[in-house]
């Protein structure tokens, strides 16, 4: 089976999907073929320049067009562009990779969801932090019991290309474009992390802070930020135990920190993507901290790459998401961050917004 693959959008999540698609066939034999069909943006000099070192077969301008053309529809737009282009593609029988947040608000995420599960065709969400080996590994002894009753939770996605006053407004700063700033951007990756590896959050109290309210274009216009640079939470999960949650993009000195700690009855975990190759554990009866490198054959998805110790990198999880979601489309099998696994973490987003507006407690379930 080849697979003909259309993206919406080319820059930096367009290379992380490309990047992933060529090294499949040479480090995962089995996985499905695929052909890059078509990219679709809207500069047509870009898009050229995209086609041809993307690799792709042709380029496109209006998805409307080609949506039917493909089997699978990788959705890498920004967040504003995620509802129509994924509902018409799962209405038409195309599966669909889009990245997160889901969408910019929680009515286009259950919009999503509700086509996702009327579809014969297998819907993801690119929360490609959930394919890391060492959070792999985490899940797994979570789950086996060997850090006890969790009882507390903790993740923060720290990051500071916004300290700067004068760093140039994007798309990503706009409510109407993005739906919420760090928030969504930073804060979904944790939401969902820590839906993975415990349990779902139920009710929260957050806040939201803009420290920098108008910023210029590079072409010399002022426009409002209408988006949070940071976000701070306090959570319960449905297992009753505690979480705090944290993020921002203008902490000073963190490029690309997220960092989950996992408390238990018997033990305890902590991982930091910017560390992604080692895993903290405290087992039952120590006296501290172990640093694990999951570098192993037995360790997960290791068997594809290289001799223990030559560690991998971000790129990589992309490769090992694109396995597991090609693999349920090839199989006709379901696929693990799903859209009702994103909508969920929308809800929990929707909930901060909330929360932080009313100043109080919110369920993330009650009522909006």
């Amino acid at each position: 089976m080849t697979l003909d693959v259309g993206f919406i959008g080319y820059r930096f999540m367009g290379k992380a999907h490309a990047n992933a698609l060529s090294r499949l066939s040479m480090f995962f034999p089995e996985a499905p073929e695929t052909n890059r069909a078509v990219v679709v943006g809207r500069d047509e000099d870009a898009l050229t320049d995209a086609r041809d070192r993307l690799g792709f077969d042709r380029a496109a301008t209006d998805w409307e067009d080609v949506v039917d053309d493909v089997d699978v529809l990788y959705n890498l737009g920004p967040n504003f562009l995620h509802v129509e282009p994924s509902v018409a593609a799962l209405d038409a029988g195309v599966h669909v990779l889009c990245e997160k947040p889901l969408a910019p608000t929680m009515a286009g995420a259950e919009q999503m969801a509700s086509a996702a599960a009327e579809s014969d065709a297998v819907a993801g969400c690119g929360f490609n932090y959930r394919f890391i080996p060492a959070i792999q590994l985490a899940k797994r002894l979570i789950d086996a019991g060997e850090l006890g009753e969790i009882r507390q939770v903790r993740g923060r996605y720290l990051q500071d290309w916004l300290v700067d006053a004068d760093a140039p407004w994007t798309w990503r700063m706009d409510a109407e474009r993005a739906g919420s700033g760090a928030l969504g951007d930073l804060g979904a990756h944790t939401v969902d992390l820590v839906q993975f590896l415990v349990d779902d959050v139920v009710g929260v109290s957050g806040r939201l802070e803009t420290f920098v309210e108008e910023r210029d274009t590079p072409a010399g216009e002022t426009r409002p930020v209408t988006v949070d640079d940071a976000y701070s939470a306090q959570a319960t999960l449905a297992n009753g135990a505690t979480c705090t949650l944290e993020a921002s993009r203008v902490a000073a000195g963190h490029k690309n920190d997220h960092t989950i700690e996992v408390h238990g009855s018997k033990g305890s975990l902590r991982f930091s993507l910017e560390r992604l190759n080692e895993l903290e554990l405290m087992r039952e009866g120590a006296r501290g901290y172990e640093t694990v490198l999951v570098t192993d054959e037995d360790d997960p998805y290791l068997d594809h790459w290289w001799p223990p110790g030559h560690v991998l990198g971000w790129e990589h999880t992309f490769v090992h998401e694109n396995y597991e979601f090609l693999s349920a489309v090839a199989g006709d099998d379901s696929f693990r961050p799903s859209f009702d696994d994103a909508r969920r973490v929308q809800a929990v987003l929707d909930a901060v917004e909330r929360s932080d507006a009313r100043g109080e407690w919110v369920d993330v379930d009650a009522d909006r």
